[in-house]
């Protein structure tokens, strides 16, 4: 019987097990974070009712530091597969569960560990700087990781004629070659939710509503980030909406981010940039794959529950940790 729920649990991903309609969802999972000693951590590109319930919310580089400072016996990890495995790289003696384990994401996906490999091998006089959007195979791989929120930070605190290979997103990385003049050597991946924003629709939003700032985040492509009035990690958009004396903003990131904005900044008028299709806003759908009772059900069971080798954990760390060193000296922590 075990057997086969480990099976079941394999094949979908997650729990799933029957909910009492009359239970308040709120209430229990509370109840179980008083009861498991457990934290929840939630990326800020979840839906809104997980990001209420949330004990931190916050980019890749924020849970990364909230991940290390806990002293919870269990973090549920509310986002992609990639952020839960880098809380258990930074946690081994916790409990680390996330709602679905299929909360993938196209650049982890798009960055296999085994070619990666043959690619840096091929130029071996280069150092390597990650995106933390990436697995724990391709962090081993890695001297150094980065976020959004502190990649120029991380890229400038080597030699300018020091070689590097950026991976895995290509459009984070030329935004980091142009803004600071270097010549990395980018793996060619994106993200596929920053990938298909629409230039046309987003300039006939900047012609209906002139006088709002176009904000966007270093992932989405070139031709956005020409027109956008700031750019910056899902931290430093939030942080500009907030502290702006500008009244309106066409936010290009995934559309979770208004959530928080529409909370710090209620007086500020947001309109989400259209992708290229016929959503109004883009929204990630691995992000989107977990929910208030998938959470609920993996703090009951304890289960999925990130496991890792751990050889493959200490050679994951060394970037991080060194991430984390180079942030602290540039305080950016």
């Amino acid at each position: 019987m075990l057997i086969a729920q480990e099976n079941e649990l394999l094949e979908k991903g997650f729990i799933d097990a029957p909910i009492d309609p009359s239970l308040d969802l709120f209430a229990e999972i509370e109840r179980l974070k008083k009861e498991k000693n457990a934290v929840i951590l939630a990326h800020l590109y979840q839906e809104p009712d997980i990001q209420d319930i949330a004990d931190f919310i916050g980019d890749s580089l924020g849970l990364a530091q909230a991940a290390v400072k806990t002293d919870a016996d269990m973090i549920v990890f509310a986002g992609v597969h990639f952020m839960a495995e880098t809380a258990k790289i930074l946690n081994p003696s916790r409990k680390v569960v996330i709602p679905d384990l299929k909360a993938g994401c196209s650049l982890s996906e798009g960055c296999p560990p085994p070619l990666f490999r043959k690619f840096r091998e091929q130029h071996p006089d280069h150092i390597v700087i990650s995106y933390i959007n990436c697995s724990a195979g391709i962090k081993a791989l890695t001297d150094v990781i980065c976020t959004s929120s502190n990649a120029k930070a991380i890229v400038e605190s080597f030699p300018k004629d020091q070689k590097i290979i950026f991976a895995p997103d290509k459009n984070l990385g030329g935004w980091i070659n142009r803004t600071t003049g270097r010549d990395m050597l980018l793996w060619n991946g994106a993200c596929m939710v920053h990938e298909i924003f629409s230039l046309e629709k987003i300039t006939r939003l900047k012609v209906r509503h002139p006088e709002a700032k176009v904000i966007a985040h270093p992932e989405c492509e070139e031709p956005i980030l020409r027109v956008a009035d700031f750019i910056g990690s899902t931290t430093q958009l939030l942080a500009y909406v907030k502290q702006s004396g500008y009244q309106s903003f066409i936010v290009a990131t995934e559309a979770g981010i208004l959530h928080q904005m529409a909370k710090q900044a209620p007086s500020k008028t947001l309109i989400p940039a259209p992708p290229d299709n016929h959503c109004a806003c883009n929204d990630c759908p691995h992000m989107k794959r977990n929910t208030l009772e998938k959470i609920y059900l993996c703090m009951k069971y304890e289960q999925p529950e990130i496991l890792m080798d751990e050889e493959l954990r200490l050679a994951a760390k060394r970037p991080l940790d060194r991430m984390l060193e180079i942030s602290a000296a540039a305080g950016l922590l």
